[in-house]
């Protein structure tokens, strides 16, 4: 469906009479043909690659071919992101999906002449990423997730060192190909990396390093790249083992270091990521740390001890707009009771809206953002209200609007959180 909706859209872009009646003729003829596609894909695909044939000369060529690189992204579809890829990019294009799939396609054919050209679209890839992961550093603006998304961003710019390795170590450039792998893994330490980085060296006559980064990839095993079949590991593991101890059983030393450096590295990564985002890796509603509306954050761990009610809701929500007087109902029947905290929780994207709003609604001015925990605790509608015990834990969710019972559920379900603990 992505590719007819990019043809779509790019005839919905088509200037009408001044490209005059040929141009007309062959968006008629194009239009036909994709209608009798059948709305498969590759079927799509096939109708786009006819017109391109009967009319070889449109000027909408270059769009076109756009088109058929994305769809052979979508599709998996190594010939076509040969065919269609490697020219876009030429000309100037840097998605950096596209980019990913048609360097690793070129490395796939493992020769030299694809390696070259792999070696370029992964030195790109490594720009495009560089640029977005400083942006995503340096920026002040309130992001939820953001942690996540720069782990994401630094995941994919070890895996566009670890191409740019792959590529210098086909073309024989050995310690290039360790230098460059070896930034990736500064980045991101991944298995793929570390994979990569023990081919170069085993190629180089570096046994005993080659070991080394072996036995990293097989800490990281199953950690987000794909294992390779654990037989196959263990006759490298052997054969490593054998050029670079002499035994087949010597890699006990090489792999209780290998879980060292690797838990070192992830940690190194983990206080970055941290440090832009103390919400990075938070699972537990006490992990999070809140952003707030007047400036001053929020640690939820502040607040163990106490009962705390969670309302998450949002400004384009009618029901939430209903709920609220009932909510402030409950508040107002616990307000002697410091034990019970509430606290209101926006969900909406755009934070500028939110001061605002709770202005010209009179509702306190002061709301927290969700900052990453409403996906953490799967909040998949709003209004939710939320109950923690004085633990943490989560001990009541009450999802949707529920207007004529709303206050005596969840005074109910706070005094069972009382009573619990």
């Amino acid at each position: 469906m992505i590719l007819s909706f990019l043809l779509a859209a790019l005839l919905a872009q088509q200037p009408p009479a001044q490209n005059g009646p040929a141009a007309s003729k062959e968006d008629q003829d194009l239009e036909q043909a994709l209608s009798e596609a059948g709305g498969s894909p590759v079927e799509y695909a096939r109708a786009l690659e006819r017109h391109l044939k009967k009319y070889p000369k449109s000027e909408r060529r270059s769009e076109y071919e756009r088109v058929l690189a994305q769809a052979a992204v979508d599709m998996r579809d190594k010939r076509r992101l040969l065919l269609y890829g490697v020219p876009v990019i030429e000309a100037g294009a840097r998605n950096p999906q596209l980019l990913d799939h048609v360097t690793r396609t070129l490395l796939d054919r493992e020769d030299t002449d694809g390696a070259a050209q792999a070696l370029k679209f992964s030195r790109l890839l490594t720009q495009v990423l560089d640029d977005q992961h400083k942006a995503q550093l340096d920026t002040s603006q309130a992001v939820a997730a953001r942690g996540r998304r720069l782990e994401e961003t630094e995941y994919a710019l070890a895996r566009a060192r670890t191409f740019e390795a792959r590529a210098l170590s086909i073309l024989g450039k050995f310690d290039e190909s360790n230098a460059a792998a070896l930034a990736g893994w500064e980045v991101s330490p991944t298995e793929e990396n570390a994979r990569e980085r023990s081919r170069t060296l085993e190629r180089a006559g570096k046994a005993k390093e080659a070991l080394a980064a072996f036995s990293e990839a097989l800490a990281l095993a199953g950690d987000r790249s794909t294992s390779a079949d654990a037989a196959k590991d263990r006759a490298r593991l052997a054969s490593l083992s054998k050029q670079a101890t002499g035994s087949e059983g010597g890699f006990g030393d090489a792999m209780l270091s290998a879980y060292d450096r690797v838990a070192a590295a992830q940690a190194v990564q983990k206080q970055r990521l941290r440090s832009v985002d103390p919400n990075y890796a938070a699972t537990k509603p006490l992990e999070f740390t809140l952003s707030s509306t007047t400036g001053a954050p929020l640690d939820l761990s502040t607040l163990k001890g106490k009962v705390v009610v969670i309302d998450f809701w949002a400004t384009w929500c009618g029901p939430c707009r209903a709920q609220h007087p009932l909510y402030e109902q409950v508040k107002t029947k616990y307000k002697d009771r410091p034990e019970v905290v509430f606290l209101a929780v926006s969900t909406d994207e755009d934070r500028s809206v939110v001061a605002p709003f709770l202005k010209a609604q009179k509702w306190p001015a002061l709301s927290y953002f969700e900052d990453g925990m409403a996906v953490a605790l799967r909040i998949s509608s709003i209004p939710t209200a939320m109950i923690l015990d004085r633990q943490g834990n989560i001990v009541s969710r009450m999802n949707g609007y529920i207007a004529d019972r709303f206050v005596k559920m969840m005074s109910d379900r706070i005094e069972e959180a009382l009573e619990e603990n």
